[in-house]
Parts: structure tokens; sequence; C-alpha cells
């Protein structure tokens, strides 16, 4: 399993939010190019990028910055937030992203997405399913967290597999942004579910001892922001789970 930073954008900046809220966001006084060098320095080798002001008005907001990120850092970036039409898409790509993240519209528009798949691959697109879970049946939310899709976690992937769906980067919403750690026991279910996806943990990741219950959950990545940002997770001290420094330090 690996640790897969996240920068996410909001009106240019880099912020975070408290479980999806706009009302309550924290913002850092961090250039969001050289964070993601500094990200690419410790050893990661991926980088999640989000478009928040995207993910709220459901077209990309924070285009310039993205393409500053993608043009100067020197690891791979999967970007989401408002990428909500195959054009958009096709943009993201053709600017350097290594693969792009879609939410609400996997959700709402399935045969869509599935066509991407098809014409795109499993290694190109990330599908973003936002969760509430109460350890029974996991959820999906969409549009912001602000609506119940009436629809179950497992029966959305199982509909993507026939089209090569690989990456899943699956939130507990009530956990995100709050450092509380992370639901182990969705991605257990996901991991049990469906062995043959790559499920991405978003939300709650404090500490290494929440990446080593993740990694024995069967998540193969996992995705921190706030935790970096604050400083309560040290990439020097969890260099296992970036794959550069891993590589750098074995050889």
């Amino acid at each position: 399993m690996e640790l897969i930073p996240a920068i996410d954008l909001y009106q240019g900046r880099c912020v975070r939010l408290y479980k999806g809220r706009f009302d309550a966001v924290t913002h850092y006084d961090r250039d969001p190019v050289e964070l993601a060098r500094d990200y690419a320095a410790a050893g990661a080798r991926w980088l999640h990028v989000v478009d928040l002001d995207g993910a709220r008005d459901g077209r990309p907001g924070n285009a310039k910055v993205i393409t500053r990120i993608l043009e100067a850092a020197p690891l791979a970036v999967q970007v989401g937030g408002g990428l909500r039409t195959r054009d958009a898409v096709d943009t993201m790509l053709a600017a350097g992203a290594s693969r792009v993240v879609v939410g609400s519209v996997a959700v709402r528009e399935p045969d869509t997405v599935r066509g991407w798949l098809d014409a795109l691959g499993g290694e190109r697109v990330v599908l973003a399913l936002d969760v509430r879970f109460d350890g029974d049946t996991p959820r999906l939310l969409t549009d912001g967290w602000t609506a119940d899709s009436g629809l179950a976690l497992d029966d959305v992937v199982d509909g993507y597999r026939a089209s090569g769906l690989r990456h899943v980067l699956c939130t507990d919403v009530e956990r995100d942004g709050a450092l509380e750690g992370p639901a182990v026991a969705l991605y257990a279910h996901g991991h049990t579910r469906f062995p043959d996806i790559a499920w991405q943990a978003s939300g709650g990741v404090r500490d290494a001892s929440d990446l080593a219950a993740l990694r024995a959950a069967g998540a193969a990545a996992a995705i921190s922001g706030r935790a970096l940002l604050d400083g309560r997770l040290a990439l020097k001290n969890v260099t296992d789970f970036l794959p550069a420094a891993a590589a750098a330090r074995t050889g």
C-alpha cells in the first residue's frame, strides 16, 4: 500500500474542508506547486489533486493552478473535481494528468462513464465514490455529499467491472478532514467483496498506525491531506508507504 498526498484547491488556494463543508474551510499558506514538489522530494510517487470549485459547480474552476502542478511536479497526478464531460476528461489528460477522478457523474450516468472506461482503460479513470457507512451497507452520496443516491456501493462497483474498472477512491464522508481515524472496516469490506479492485482509502488518516491498519485491511493506497498539512503525519516517518523513498533507501 502506498500513501498518496492530497492537495485540495479552492479559489486557487490550498485548503481543507471539514467533512466536505464549504462553510468549514481551513486555508494553508502553501503554494500548491511547491507543495507538490515537496511531496515528490519526500518520495511520493502519486499526488491527488481536487478542484473543489469544480466539484461544487460542476465545471473545472482551478485549471490554471492544476496545469502549473502538472507541468512542474515530478510525480504522477490524478485529478478530480468538476470532470463531468468527456471534453473535460480529455482536456485534463492532455494537460498531463495520469488519471482522472470522476464522482457524481459515475453514479448518475453509469453508461457514460462505462464508455470512458472502455475507451481510456482502467488505469486512466478512477471512480470517486463517497459513502456513509454505518457498519452494514455503504450507501452512496452525490453532489458534494448533499444528496443520497439511494444506491449501495457494492452494486455500483459491480456494474463497472465489465468495463475494466481498476481504481476506486472511496471516502467515508463522516471522517473526511476530521482526523478521527479511517473507516478500516469499510475498506476491508471492499477488498473482501472486490479483491481485484485497487481501493484508495480517503478520510480520517492521522498517523502511521492508521496507514498500517489500512494496509492490513487490503487498501491499495491511502489519501492524506490535512494530517500532512498540519504536521501530524511526517513523510520522513512513513517511508515504508512511499515507494520512491523506499526504493532510494534500499538501492
